[in-house]
């Protein structure tokens, strides 16, 4: 009996894709504490952004009219610090005026402080050495936003700039998305946790603190669950567990078809599962599927994803996978993460029928250099670099090709 074919990344990314609904559940949150969340409706300002004309530079605010020529003397009539409101500018004088302050009702014109210079002996005459234009160096009331006006969108992702908008429109609050919850559990007799003794054949459990991480740099409401023991019923009940108040169910390890793997089994029994082979290095299994919500109070499922148990495919995959099904869960766009083509500082004679993901960092000359050891269970190889080479199925290059470089900071948030 044939195999089936593998699926490429892409179908695979798809399927998921196509599965992943957002969540529709909102809270109302401090505008200072929603960072990182997403947006749930339009948002408009409630004042006028700046709400006067204001001056962007220290200087003179002047009449335009009063300074045609070069060396115009102006008496210094008053002074505006920010915070404070000037009153009529008079013809033939000047007002000194602050970064941020209202220019005054007349003005039409600031001329920075460089280019002027207050008349010795005379503390109240400035000499202008420019000529101004109409309008310089002042920042117009409304021009960022105005009342009414939308300052940001639904499905915005909030990042400290959004935040500033808010706020300067005058939002103390917003209402946001709820965050998508996420269970994970690992499996695997053989794993203990940092600070435990290891047993013999043991090993340190790093795949809990990398997608535990993980999930929370994408804003996740993540719930350790720990490590469950290579038994079918233990399988079944961390996942009837996992069910019961999450959105996804995320493991490491389990997924192959060995005597000790029990995912598959688990979920079948608990729920439904598609057990796919991709065409990736690292990675290669991949289970997807869903657990029924055993809550009878609880409707629907929750999805389940399993990732292969060596670490660094369990990292690759999650960046490639399990990172855009939950940015569509939580509402926003899955796009292709941002890539460049950049010089290769190393030769890749291989020509392997899967597409390959190298760890790679940027050298001091401007080019990729590869971390020597490239197996999927050398998790150093993803600290040392800083991205990903996305080396397509039966392609090698030499050194000095360009190839397509994946940074790691467009795969974490």
């Amino acid at each position: 009996m044939n195999k089936p074919p593998m699926l490429t990344a892409q179908q695979a990314l798809e399927h998921l894709l196509s599965h992943a609904q957002p969540v529709t559940e909102t809270q109302e949150v401090k505008t200072q504490e929603a960072l990182g969340r997403i947006l749930a409706d339009n948002v408009s300002s409630l004042v006028d952004v700046p709400p006067l004309d204001n001056t962007s530079m220290d200087g003179y605010a002047v009449r335009t009219a009063d300074t045609q020529s070069s060396g115009s003397l102006l008496r210094i009539a008053q002074r505006i610090p920010a915070g404070s409101v000037g009153t009529q500018l008079e013809p033939g004088t000047a007002a000194r005026i602050f970064t941020g302050a209202p220019v005054p009702p007349g003005a039409d014109a600031v001329v920075m402080q460089e280019d002027c210079e207050v008349v010795e002996g005379a503390h109240d005459q400035v000499q202008i050495n420019t000529v101004p234009n109409l309008g310089q160096w002042i920042r117009r009331r409304g021009e960022d936003l105005t009342v009414g006006k939308t300052a940001l969108s639904a499905g915005t992702y909030l990042r400290p700039q959004e935040l500033g908008v808010a706020a300067s429109a005058g939002l103390t609050h917003l209402l946001v998305k709820r965050r998508v919850k996420v269970a994970a559990f690992f499996t695997g007799d053989e794993l203990a946790l940092p600070g435990e003794p290891l047993k013999p054949g043991g090993i340190y459990n790093s795949n809990r603190d990398t997608l535990l991480a993980c999930l929370k740099s994408l804003g996740c409401d993540a719930t350790d669950l720990g490590i469950v023991p290579d038994r079918l019923e233990a399988t079944r009940q961390a996942l009837r567990n996992a069910s019961q108040d999450h959105d996804l169910i995320i493991t490491s390890g389990g997924v192959s078809v060995g005597e000790e793997d029990h995912i598959k089994p688990a979920v079948t029994a608990e729920g439904r599962l598609d057990l796919w082979q991709i065409a990736i290095k690292p990675g290669k299994p991949l289970a997807f599927g869903a657990v029924r919500k055993s809550n009878q109070s609880a409707d629907g499922e929750a999805w389940f994803i399993g990732l292969p148990g060596n670490p660094v495919s369990s990292f690759v995959t999650f960046l490639l996978f399990v990172r855009p099904f939950i940015l569509k869960l939580q509402g926003r766009e899955a796009k292709t993460p941002q890539s460049y083509f950049m010089r290769a500082d190393f030769d890749w004679p291989k020509a392997d029928r899967r597409n390959e993901f190298l760890r790679v960092k940027v050298n001091t000359h401007g080019g990729l250099e590869l971390f020597p050891n490239q197996s999927s269970g050398v998790l150093t190889s993803a600290s040392w670099g800083d991205g990903l080479v996305d080396c397509p199925p039966g392609q090698p290059f030499k050194k000095g090709d360009l190839v397509k470089y994946i940074p790691f900071d467009a795969l974490l948030h």
